[in-house]
């Protein structure tokens, strides 16, 4: 007598080998073509190589300051060959730099080198491979930052602050914000 679940674990099973043949032919998980129902069970093994990727590459802050190193076209070329994903290169040290110094210098020093910090730049692209977005709630005094994942209806975004308000969700007043 077959059981229910039969057919659920023929297709785990068959997913399982074709993710043993990716990664044994050397492919990072998050390269592959997968379906939406693939991609639900792939997420519950929480593989390395399914994570999405962003290189941050730490320079000098000499070779920050002139955007020039000599390794970038490599590592661009080798980001290319691998997946093509986003590279992002800062420095450490002027990052540091700016955080020990004043704002008022903070700002000064940028304005005299012609740049500003990467801090913000990084977030946002970090946030944007994960597919989270932030939403503020209101309120007498208080302004608060929730995380959602993008594409997350009303009701959803209500449930990341109390489960109740999910399930009482009744409207939202919605403001945009752009920056």
């Amino acid at each position: 007598m077959k059981r229910s679940n039969d057919k659920q674990l023929k297709i785990d099973h068959e997913l399982c080998q074709r993710i043993m043949t990716h990664l044994q032919d050397g492919k990072d998980l998050r390269l592959g073509e997968w379906k939406a129902a693939e991609i639900e069970i792939l997420n519950t093994f929480q593989l390395l190589t399914a994570k999405p990727v962003v290189y941050l590459v730490n320079m000098s802050e000499k070779d920050y300051l002139r955007k020039k190193n000599k390794f970038l076209p490599k590592i661009h070329a080798w980001v290319k060959e691998h997946g093509g994903e986003t590279i992002i290169p800062f420095s450490c040290a002027f990052e540091q730099k700016l955080v020990d110094m004043p704002e008022d210098e903070a700002a000064k020093y940028c304005t005299e080198n012609q740049t500003t910090s990467l801090i913000p730049k990084i977030i946002k692209t970090g946030f944007a491979a994960i597919h989270l977005i932030y939403f503020f709630t209101a309120g007498h005094g208080e302004v608060k930052c929730w995380q959602i994942r993008r594409q997350s209806k009303a009701p959803q975004a209500a449930g990341a602050i109390h489960t109740d308000f999910e399930r009482g969700f009744i409207c939202a007043e919605v403001e945009s914000f752009l920056k």
